[in-house]
């Protein structure tokens, strides 16, 4: 008896499951064939690269400070000593404020980042809604993202499809070969 009202308890669960319809997509794909990802990406590249040479700067002024005090220690008063010290850990302490300012997680990076690339990541989003709106699908994972995928069969591929809903022109014959 018990083992009946399991097997209908599991057939009652597992009906309504089999009737979902599940697509997925590949983001990363999409954001590297919109133009506009393609630009604000270059832009904080270009801004990280910037801001990292001049961290490197700063570092080799602290490398140098070092070098030159660990060179002249044995010829320094005890007050000479302390004073190129306290230099050292400013120079220090002014480069990891500036590393942290620029790159730390509310750095200016950071929300650079989310001016830039937030708008275009909300454009897919709406588009992947609305893909899945008009297949009726009840899921659509994101074949790029955190999620385990160990095998997707490519006809619940909606990537092309959110495509086409953001205007992105696409070779599907190419894209399939670079999958």
């Amino acid at each position: 008896m018990i083992k009946n009202i399991g097997i209908i308890i599991f057939a009652a669960l597992a009906a309504p499951l089999s009737a979902q319809k599940l697509g997925y997509v590949d983001s990363d794909l999409i954001l590297n064939k919109m133009p506009e990802y393609k630009s604000a990406q270059k832009q904080l590249d270009d801004q990280a690269a910037e801001w990292q040479s001049k961290a490197d700067q700063m570092q080799a002024e602290v490398d140098q400070l070092y070098k030159d005090y660990r060179a002249e220690e044995v010829l320094l008063t005890k007050e000479q000593k302390t004073a190129k010290e306290e230099a050292i850990v400013n120079k220090e302490n002014e480069l990891f404020k500036f590393r942290e300012d620029k790159f730390g997680q509310t750095g200016e990076l950071f929300k650079k980042r989310e001016e830039l690339i937030k708008p275009i990541q909300d454009k897919v989003f709406e588009a992947v809604q609305k893909v899945a709106k008009t297949e009726g699908l009840s899921f659509i994972f994101d074949k790029a993202g955190g999620v385990l995928m160990l095998y997707a069969d490519p006809k619940y591929d909606k990537t092309f499809e959110v495509m086409e809903e953001l205007g992105i022109p696409n070779d599907q014959n190419q894209n399939q070969n670079q999958r």
